[in-house]
């Protein structure tokens, strides 16, 4: 049995999601620090509300908290360490965690900071985030000046960022071409926009003793594996201000050619996406199971 993990990113939690979480002893000491990072015990109550799940000081704890909680109470289940791991913008934090670069309360303080660091870096502007598919990349950023692709996934099918008067140019000049998804963050994130929360988060990273992960970790900046804190920790910086290489970290987590692959977070947006790409390769979310025992019995079946 091998497995690669994906860790999830903003926008997939709901409510409901995990429902086993709240009641699962490994859980507890992530979900304590959670509370504390969020002011508030309730986390599931902000994923109620829309307005909350989108803030970055709310929704990047609350997806860096639940994932780690939720792997900390596979991991025992699971008879061996992951192959690779990857996470999926702010489900990078979560995935370098469960890898053993830091641990759960420095992500949970690195999220924190990451959050105040991007919101900083954009105040007193509206920009925000689009998924656009149908059109190619390139014709994408050539219809729209000051568009820039946030996040890589295949050559028409991309999300990108910029201020909110460049994303409304976009659906205009697209319309009737291509397919519009609005993204639950509330600013340009990977973006030049966010170049000025560069230098703070790699103080962030600086200032703690990271190790050397227990596994390859496919990274968002680079889009291959590292195992090198140092790199790591500039990979995790430069993301903030550059795409995601989304469609070179599934190949990285490909190449390893793992028995199976398991999101960790909520809803199965990346377990969807691994699907397309490589449908060789079985893929599920732990949010699909009632249980972390029936994630981990799908795991073990997959040889």
């Amino acid at each position: 049995m091998s497995v690669a993990l994906l860790f999830s990113g903003q926008g997939s939690q709901h409510a409901a999601m995990l429902p086993w979480l709240d009641t699962a002893a490994p859980a507890q000491p992530v979900l304590q620090a959670l509370g504390r990072t969020l002011g508030t015990p309730a986390w599931r109550t902000l994923l109620d509300d829309g307005a909350c799940r989108s803030r970055n000081a709310v929704a990047q704890p609350l997806v860096t908290g639940t994932a780690l909680a939720a792997w900390a109470v596979m991991a025992p289940l699971l008879p061996e360490d992951p192959v690779v791991v990857a996470g999926y913008s702010i489900g990078e934090l979560p995935a370098c965690a469960a890898a053993g670069v830091f641990t759960p309360d420095e992500a949970l303080q690195l999220a924190a900071g990451r959050a105040r660091l991007m919101d900083a870096a954009v105040a007193g502007h509206d920009t925000g985030m689009l998924a656009i598919s149908q059109v190619p990349r390139e014709q994408v950023l050539a219809a729209v000046p000051g568009l820039e692709c946030a996040i890589r996934i295949d050559p028409d099918n991309n999300v990108y960022g910029g201020s909110r008067e460049a994303l409304q140019r976009a659906e205009a000049a697209l319309a009737g071409r291509a397919q519009f998804k609005p993204i639950c963050v509330a600013l340009a994130s990977h973006t030049a926009w966010m170049r000025p929360a560069v230098a703070g988060f790699a103080q962030l990273l600086a200032a703690l003793p990271l190790a050397a992960p227990r596994c390859p970790v496919a990274m968002n900046a680079t889009g291959g594996t590292l195992r090198e804190p140092a790199r790591i920790a500039l990979a995790l910086s430069a993301q903030l201000a550059q795409a995601v290489q989304w469609d070179a970290c599934m190949a990285a987590v490909a190449e390893r050619r793992p028995g199976c692959v398991l999101e960790i977070g909520g809803g199965q947006a990346l377990a969807r996406m691994w699907a397309t790409r490589h449908p060789d390769i079985p893929a599920r979310s732990l949010d699909d199971f009632r249980s972390p025992e029936g994630a981990a019995d799908w795991v073990r079946r997959q040889g």
